[in-house]
């Protein structure tokens, strides 16, 4: 089979945030992640194409990016798509996510590999068959033989509609099938090895929902103290709290005067997930004190709250996020703060 394998400008050796941007690549030859399964494939599978793209130019060129793949899918007539694995990049997730949607529309198989966290998953983890990894690139080489070897199953027309079995994410697509027991028989079987505190699996699970209360809404802002906070990592020079650029165990609170005053020209960003540039020259680009100052100053709000509060978001766990975020509401909650403005990368 004729494979696809599409990857971003990091594992395409091309650079890292500051080459995001990059364009829409063809190559011929098999490089960085595409490499490693090439050396796994059976004889008569091959990767007959890598596709390289920035992260920003996939997500903000979906058309385009459809078109492209489209046309490089007919003209090299690829069997099989492989995209990633893209980890707990957010970004990269979705532009792999993206692809496997284009491959399924055409037909065509896709695999990848993600954090179960990822966006990418959520949004397409119907489109194609994605595996679980770990939330880093460190998890390259445990995961790689699992995608490869399910991509031989695939080229060698095998069964792979079991996702326990093959170790990748439910995708939610129903498929028919002929059983022995009908399906009130097998739920009467369930019901009663439930009775009996026996082990059993259930044929629909359940997705599990987090639910949290919604806040009251605040009655009157022109009189509430309002606080910043964000978790685009916006931090004073030196990043005096060491807030890590991912997967984030600490947060800070900060003062005007720590970023140099309301231009805040003192600014470091500590998020490793989106490009600094702009925020690192005027933080207001990402924790906006001087526009929430200006709400201030109309009447809009009674109060701003002296000091922001700031974390990295980026690859940051569910529960460390929900820890930390009782950490700061307590903490805003003592200081007599109303209601928060929070920003995010």
């Amino acid at each position: 089979m004729n494979i696809l394998y599409y990857i971003n400008q990091f594992f395409g050796q091309i650079g890292g945030e500051e080459k995001a941007d990059h364009p829409f690549e063809v190559r011929e030859e098999s490089i960085g992640p595409s490499m490693a399964m090439s050396g796994l494939l059976e004889e008569g599978n091959k990767i007959a194409v890598t596709v390289v793209c920035g992260d920003n130019y996939a997500v903000e060129n979906e058309e385009l990016l459809k078109e492209k793949i489209t046309e490089v899918i007919r003209e090299k007539k690829i069997d099989l798509v492989v995209a990633g694995p893209a980890f707990n990049a957010g970004r990269y997730g979705m532009a792999c996510g993206l692809v496997c949607r284009i491959a399924f529309f055409l037909g065509i198989p896709a695999v990848s590999g993600m954090f179960e966290e990822n966006p990418g998953r959520e949004v397409y983890g119907k489109f194609g068959y994605i595996f679980p990894t770990s939330n880093n690139a460190s998890g390259m080489r445990k995961v790689m033989p699992k995608m490869a070897g399910f991509v031989n199953k695939l080229c060698r027309g095998e069964d792979v509609y079991d996702s326990e079995a093959c170790g990748y994410f439910t995708r939610g697509i129903r498929h028919y099938y002929t059983t022995e027991k009908t399906g009130a028989v097998r739920s009467v079987d369930m019901l009663l090895k439930k009775l009996k505190g026996e082990s059993f699996e259930t044929e629909l699970k359940m997705p599990k929902f987090h639910m949290s209360p919604i806040s009251p809404a605040i009655k009157d802002l022109s009189r509430a103290k309002i606080a910043l906070v964000t978790t685009c990592g916006v931090v004073p020079e030196g990043n005096p709290d060491h807030i890590e650029a991912h997967a984030a165990t600490v947060w800070g609170t900060y003062e005007m005067e720590d970023y140099g005053g309301v231009e805040m020209p003192d600014t470091f960003v500590a998020h490793g997930g989106y490009t600094p540039v702009y925020a690192t020259s005027n933080g207001n680009r990402a924790l906006p004190v001087d526009a929430a100052l200006r709400l201030e100053e109309e009447g809009y709000i009674g109060d701003l709250y002296e000091k922001f509060t700031v974390t990295v978001g980026n690859c940051m766990p569910v529960d460390r996020a929900e820890k930390i975020g009782k950490e700061i509401a307590q903490t805003l909650k003592e200081a007599g703060v109303d209601g928060v403005l929070l920003t995010s990368a």
